[in-house]
């Protein structure tokens, strides 16, 4: 079993759940089964700009990306990187793709911080 470890702008989207225990065989199959897929991945299925995936401290760029093997114990932590401009185009694509942002607009532009970048585009 691994853990995912969400950061609070994602928690908060997952009914306020930082922690996810499970069984499955790689970080995607991980990420996947998460209640906030919808904000970790696009449309397209792609892990979203500005979402770091670590895998016990280690970014899963240094591994086999998505991929990763995963054995038992492992934690894997998202981090929010954050750029200027960009998050008012992912909130839009987000709240497109099913997330809800409140009535401010505020929690979908900071989920939309909170969805990462895999690839290291920032900006």
């Amino acid at each position: 079993m691994a853990v995912v470890l969400l950061p609070s702008l994602l928690a908060a989207e997952a009914g306020g759940r930082s922690r996810f225990e499970v069984e499955v065989e790689s970080v995607e199959d991980a990420l996947r089964a998460l209640p906030v897929a919808n904000l970790v991945f696009d449309e397209r299925g792609e892990l979203r700009p500005l979402v770091n995936v670590y895998v016990d401290g280690v970014d899963v760029r240094d591994r086999d990306g998505l991929a990763t093997k995963l054995a038992d114990g492992e934690t894997i932590r998202l981090v929010a990187a954050i750029a200027g401009g960009q998050a008012g185009r992912l909130m839009r694509n987000s709240a497109a793709a099913g997330g809800a942002p409140d009535q401010a607009g505020q929690r979908g532009r900071s989920a939309a911080r909170s969805s990462a970048t895999y690839r290291g585009r920032t900006g």
